[in-house]
Protein backbone atom coordinates (compact mmCIF):
# COMPACT_ATOMS: atom_id res chain seq x y z
CA UNK A 1 0.00 0.00 0.00
CA UNK A 2 1.88 3.17 -0.73
CA UNK A 3 1.84 6.41 1.39
CA UNK A 4 -1.25 8.16 -0.36
CA UNK A 5 -3.39 5.28 0.35
CA UNK A 6 -2.00 4.63 3.48
CA UNK A 7 -2.98 8.36 4.50
CA UNK A 8 -6.50 8.16 3.14
CA UNK A 9 -7.41 4.70 4.99
CA UNK A 10 -6.00 6.43 8.48
CA UNK A 11 -8.33 9.45 7.29
CA UNK A 12 -11.42 7.09 6.91
CA UNK A 13 -10.32 5.61 10.47
CA UNK A 14 -9.90 8.76 12.35
CA UNK A 15 -13.90 9.80 11.08
CA UNK A 16 -15.18 6.80 11.85
CA UNK A 17 -13.47 6.00 15.64
CA UNK A 18 -14.94 9.88 16.01
CA UNK A 19 -18.25 9.39 15.08
CA UNK A 20 -18.51 6.00 17.09
CA UNK A 21 -17.40 8.25 20.08
CA UNK A 22 -19.76 11.08 19.73
CA UNK A 23 -22.64 8.29 18.96
CA UNK A 24 -22.13 7.78 22.75
CA UNK A 25 -23.71 10.95 23.95
CA UNK A 26 -27.52 12.38 23.21
CA UNK A 27 -26.19 15.86 21.45
CA UNK A 28 -25.50 14.97 17.73
CA UNK A 29 -22.10 16.04 16.58
CA UNK A 30 -23.81 18.32 13.82
CA UNK A 31 -26.15 19.92 16.30
CA UNK A 32 -23.46 21.51 18.68
CA UNK A 33 -22.46 25.26 17.85
CA UNK A 34 -19.25 26.87 17.27
CA UNK A 35 -18.71 30.83 18.14
CA UNK A 36 -15.26 32.57 18.08
CA UNK A 37 -14.71 35.00 20.63
CA UNK A 38 -13.22 38.16 19.90
CA UNK A 39 -9.83 40.06 21.61
CA UNK A 40 -10.80 43.15 23.17
CA UNK A 41 -9.17 46.42 23.35
CA UNK A 42 -11.44 48.22 25.40
CA UNK A 43 -12.04 48.24 29.43
CA UNK A 44 -15.04 46.50 30.77
CA UNK A 45 -16.67 47.28 33.78
CA UNK A 46 -18.42 44.48 35.63
CA UNK A 47 -21.70 46.11 36.75
CA UNK A 48 -24.54 43.95 34.81
CA UNK A 49 -25.34 46.62 32.77
CA UNK A 50 -23.32 45.83 29.50
CA UNK A 51 -23.47 49.54 28.27
CA UNK A 52 -20.02 49.78 27.36
CA UNK A 53 -19.99 49.89 23.20
CA UNK A 54 -17.96 46.31 22.93
CA UNK A 55 -21.24 44.60 24.25
CA UNK A 56 -23.53 46.48 21.00
CA UNK A 57 -20.88 45.21 18.36
CA UNK A 58 -19.88 41.78 19.62
CA UNK A 59 -21.32 38.46 17.88
CA UNK A 60 -24.69 37.06 20.08
CA UNK A 61 -25.26 33.81 20.12
CA UNK A 62 -28.21 32.60 19.01
CA UNK A 63 -31.43 32.75 20.70
CA UNK A 64 -31.44 29.84 23.58
CA UNK A 65 -33.03 26.68 22.64
CA UNK A 66 -34.96 23.88 24.71
CA UNK A 67 -32.34 21.35 26.69
CA UNK A 68 -34.47 18.09 25.51
CA UNK A 69 -36.32 19.37 22.42
CA UNK A 70 -34.23 21.98 20.44
CA UNK A 71 -37.35 23.70 19.88
CA UNK A 72 -37.60 27.83 20.93
CA UNK A 73 -38.46 28.93 24.03
CA UNK A 74 -41.58 31.79 25.46
CA UNK A 75 -38.27 34.36 26.05
CA UNK A 76 -34.96 35.18 25.10
CA UNK A 77 -31.91 34.54 26.18
CA UNK A 78 -28.50 35.24 24.26
CA UNK A 79 -24.92 34.90 25.55
CA UNK A 80 -21.67 36.95 24.59
CA UNK A 81 -18.01 36.12 24.97
CA UNK A 82 -14.70 38.18 24.36
CA UNK A 83 -11.11 38.04 26.04
CA UNK A 84 -8.43 40.48 27.03
CA UNK A 85 -5.10 39.57 28.33
CA UNK A 86 -6.27 39.71 32.37
CA UNK A 87 -9.83 38.11 31.56
CA UNK A 88 -12.26 35.60 29.80
CA UNK A 89 -15.49 37.72 29.97
CA UNK A 90 -19.18 36.12 29.70
CA UNK A 91 -22.31 37.90 29.09
CA UNK A 92 -26.01 37.35 29.43
CA UNK A 93 -28.98 38.68 28.11
CA UNK A 94 -32.35 37.63 28.93
CA UNK A 95 -35.98 38.47 28.88
CA UNK A 96 -37.88 37.87 31.88
CA UNK A 97 -41.69 39.37 32.61
CA UNK A 98 -40.94 38.34 36.24
CA UNK A 99 -37.70 38.44 38.21
CA UNK A 100 -37.71 36.55 40.95
CA UNK A 101 -35.01 35.65 43.05
CA UNK A 102 -34.78 33.62 46.35
CA UNK A 103 -31.47 32.63 47.75
CA UNK A 104 -28.37 34.90 48.86
CA UNK A 105 -25.67 32.74 50.24
CA UNK A 106 -22.69 31.46 48.61
CA UNK A 107 -23.73 27.87 47.11
CA UNK A 108 -27.12 27.88 48.42
CA UNK A 109 -28.98 25.62 45.68
CA UNK A 110 -29.85 27.96 43.29
CA UNK A 111 -30.69 25.82 40.85
CA UNK A 112 -34.13 25.92 42.58
CA UNK A 113 -34.31 29.54 42.15
CA UNK A 114 -34.31 30.64 37.94
CA UNK A 115 -30.49 30.70 36.94
CA UNK A 116 -27.96 31.19 34.65
CA UNK A 117 -25.02 29.35 34.16
CA UNK A 118 -21.73 28.53 32.56
CA UNK A 119 -19.34 25.72 32.46
CA UNK A 120 -16.26 25.42 31.19
CA UNK A 121 -13.98 22.93 30.45
CA UNK A 122 -10.42 21.18 29.98
CA UNK A 123 -9.44 17.61 29.46
CA UNK A 124 -9.65 15.89 32.45
CA UNK A 125 -11.96 18.54 34.75
CA UNK A 126 -14.23 21.50 34.66
CA UNK A 127 -15.65 24.57 36.08
CA UNK A 128 -19.39 24.90 36.87
CA UNK A 129 -21.15 28.23 37.71
CA UNK A 130 -24.09 29.49 38.72
CA UNK A 131 -26.12 32.74 39.77
CA UNK A 132 -29.63 34.14 40.63
CA UNK A 133 -30.91 37.73 40.14
CA UNK A 134 -29.51 38.43 43.52
CA UNK A 135 -25.73 37.57 41.94
CA UNK A 136 -25.80 35.02 44.52
CA UNK A 137 -23.30 32.48 42.95
CA UNK A 138 -22.83 28.61 43.15
CA UNK A 139 -19.70 27.04 41.62
CA UNK A 140 -18.12 23.68 41.96
CA UNK A 141 -14.75 22.29 40.50
CA UNK A 142 -15.36 18.99 39.12
CA UNK A 143 -12.83 16.00 38.20
CA UNK A 144 -12.74 12.98 36.36
CA UNK A 145 -12.13 10.14 38.71
CA UNK A 146 -10.34 8.61 35.86
CA UNK A 147 -7.94 11.33 35.81
CA UNK A 148 -7.60 12.21 39.53
CA UNK A 149 -4.14 10.82 40.23
CA UNK A 150 -2.63 10.74 36.47
CA UNK A 151 -3.70 14.60 36.07
CA UNK A 152 -1.73 15.48 39.40
CA UNK A 153 -4.62 16.59 40.93
CA UNK A 154 -4.50 13.98 43.95
CA UNK A 155 -0.93 16.50 44.70
CA UNK A 156 -2.96 19.17 44.95
CA UNK A 157 -4.65 20.47 48.77
CA UNK A 158 -7.41 21.58 47.58
CA UNK A 159 -8.11 18.60 45.96
CA UNK A 160 -7.30 16.23 48.50
CA UNK A 161 -9.56 13.12 48.57
CA UNK A 162 -11.16 14.63 51.92
CA UNK A 163 -12.60 17.81 49.99
CA UNK A 164 -14.44 15.81 47.08
CA UNK A 165 -17.34 14.06 46.73
CA UNK A 166 -18.43 11.68 44.05
CA UNK A 167 -20.71 12.84 41.55
CA UNK A 168 -21.94 10.87 38.45
CA UNK A 169 -24.26 13.53 36.52
CA UNK A 170 -27.92 14.21 36.96
CA UNK A 171 -29.82 12.81 34.28
CA UNK A 172 -27.17 11.13 31.91
CA UNK A 173 -25.27 8.48 34.25
CA UNK A 174 -23.67 6.65 31.64
CA UNK A 175 -20.95 8.80 30.12
CA UNK A 176 -18.29 6.63 28.90
CA UNK A 177 -15.73 8.37 31.30
CA UNK A 178 -17.85 7.56 34.55
CA UNK A 179 -17.77 9.44 37.37
CA UNK A 180 -16.53 12.79 38.52
CA UNK A 181 -15.05 14.08 42.28
CA UNK A 182 -16.49 17.47 42.81
CA UNK A 183 -15.08 19.99 44.77
CA UNK A 184 -18.16 21.74 46.02
CA UNK A 185 -16.27 24.62 48.03
CA UNK A 186 -13.91 25.48 45.60
CA UNK A 187 -14.63 29.05 44.62
CA UNK A 188 -12.78 30.72 41.08
CA UNK A 189 -10.08 33.51 42.27
CA UNK A 190 -10.40 36.49 41.41
CA UNK A 191 -13.76 36.26 39.52
CA UNK A 192 -16.16 39.54 39.81
CA UNK A 193 -19.54 39.28 38.87
CA UNK A 194 -22.21 41.56 38.46
CA UNK A 195 -26.55 41.44 37.94
CA UNK A 196 -28.69 44.13 36.56
CA UNK A 197 -32.37 43.88 36.52
CA UNK A 198 -34.75 45.87 34.80
CA UNK A 199 -37.65 45.92 36.24
CA UNK A 200 -38.08 44.68 40.32
CA UNK A 201 -37.38 41.49 41.98
CA UNK A 202 -39.84 39.35 43.33
CA UNK A 203 -43.30 42.02 42.80
CA UNK A 204 -45.29 40.42 40.24
CA UNK A 205 -47.66 43.30 40.36
CA UNK A 206 -45.72 44.88 37.29
CA UNK A 207 -44.78 43.89 34.51
CA UNK A 208 -40.23 43.14 34.35
CA UNK A 209 -38.15 43.54 31.09
CA UNK A 210 -35.44 41.07 32.26
CA UNK A 211 -32.10 40.75 33.30
CA UNK A 212 -28.62 40.84 32.34
CA UNK A 213 -25.48 38.65 33.48
CA UNK A 214 -21.33 40.50 33.84
CA UNK A 215 -18.95 38.16 34.33
CA UNK A 216 -14.95 38.29 34.56
CA UNK A 217 -13.03 35.55 34.89
CA UNK A 218 -8.83 36.10 35.30
CA UNK A 219 -7.35 33.64 33.03
CA UNK A 220 -5.14 32.64 35.99
CA UNK A 221 -8.17 30.51 37.68
CA UNK A 222 -8.21 28.19 34.18
CA UNK A 223 -5.03 26.79 35.16
CA UNK A 224 -5.67 23.57 36.22
CA UNK A 225 -8.24 23.30 33.13
CA UNK A 226 -5.32 24.31 30.90
CA UNK A 227 -2.58 22.59 32.50
CA UNK A 228 -3.14 18.53 31.00
CA UNK A 229 -3.04 19.99 27.24
CA UNK A 230 -0.80 22.46 28.19
CA UNK A 231 -3.41 25.38 27.00
CA UNK A 232 -1.94 28.74 26.85
CA UNK A 233 -3.66 30.94 28.91
CA UNK A 234 -4.57 34.06 27.76
CA UNK A 235 -5.66 31.75 24.47
CA UNK A 236 -3.43 31.95 21.63
CA UNK A 237 -5.40 32.35 17.92
CA UNK A 238 -7.39 29.33 16.85
CA UNK A 239 -7.54 28.10 20.84
CA UNK A 240 -10.85 26.19 21.00
CA UNK A 241 -12.06 25.72 24.45
CA UNK A 242 -15.68 24.14 25.25
CA UNK A 243 -18.02 26.26 27.46
CA UNK A 244 -21.79 25.38 27.90
CA UNK A 245 -23.93 28.21 28.05
CA UNK A 246 -28.00 27.91 30.01
CA UNK A 247 -30.61 29.13 31.93
CA UNK A 248 -33.05 27.38 33.82
CA UNK A 249 -36.47 28.02 35.18
CA UNK A 250 -39.05 27.45 37.88
CA UNK A 251 -41.29 27.96 35.39
CA UNK A 252 -42.42 26.14 32.19
CA UNK A 253 -44.21 26.94 29.09
CA UNK A 254 -47.65 25.94 28.74
CA UNK A 255 -48.60 23.28 26.49
CA UNK A 256 -48.68 21.90 23.93
CA UNK A 257 -44.86 24.15 23.88
CA UNK A 258 -44.05 20.89 26.96
CA UNK A 259 -41.12 23.89 27.44
CA UNK A 260 -38.76 21.75 30.17
CA UNK A 261 -37.44 24.73 31.51
CA UNK A 262 -33.69 24.18 30.77
CA UNK A 263 -32.68 26.89 27.84
CA UNK A 264 -29.40 26.65 26.72
CA UNK A 265 -27.30 27.30 23.45
CA UNK A 266 -26.47 23.99 22.07
CA UNK A 267 -29.08 20.97 22.60
CA UNK A 268 -27.85 18.30 25.28
CA UNK A 269 -31.07 15.67 24.27
CA UNK A 270 -31.16 15.05 28.19
CA UNK A 271 -31.89 16.91 31.52
CA UNK A 272 -27.53 17.79 32.18
CA UNK A 273 -25.88 20.24 31.94
CA UNK A 274 -22.96 17.90 32.77
CA UNK A 275 -21.75 16.63 29.67
CA UNK A 276 -18.86 18.21 28.24
CA UNK A 277 -18.72 16.81 24.68
CA UNK A 278 -21.84 18.71 24.27
CA UNK A 279 -20.62 22.24 24.61
CA UNK A 280 -20.22 24.60 22.38
CA UNK A 281 -16.63 25.18 20.31
CA UNK A 282 -15.42 28.63 21.67
CA UNK A 283 -12.60 29.41 18.98
CA UNK A 284 -10.43 32.49 20.20
CA UNK A 285 -9.39 34.89 17.95
CA UNK A 286 -6.34 37.47 18.52
CA UNK A 287 -8.60 40.26 15.94
CA UNK A 288 -9.90 42.68 18.06
CA UNK A 289 -13.30 43.19 18.08
CA UNK A 290 -15.19 44.74 14.58
CA UNK A 291 -15.90 48.48 15.00
CA UNK A 292 -19.17 47.45 13.20
CA UNK A 293 -22.38 47.09 15.89
CA UNK A 294 -24.35 44.00 15.36
CA UNK A 295 -27.50 44.06 14.09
Amino acid sequence: MNRVARFALTFVFVLVANAAEQSKFPCPENEIASYTSFRISEMITIDGKLEEPIWQRVPQSPRFIDILTGKPTIHSTRAMVVWDATNLYVAYRMEEPFVRAKYTNQNDPIYYDNDVEFFIAGRDAYYEFEMNAFNTCYEVFFIWEEAYESGGFAKAPEFARGNLVPFNGVDFKTHPRGGRLGNFKWMYPGKRTAVHVDGTINQDDDRDRGWTVELAFPWKGLEWLAKAESRSLPPKEGDVWRMDFSRFNTYKEAPPAKDSGGWVWTRHGVWDSHIPECFVKVRFSTNVVSPNPQP
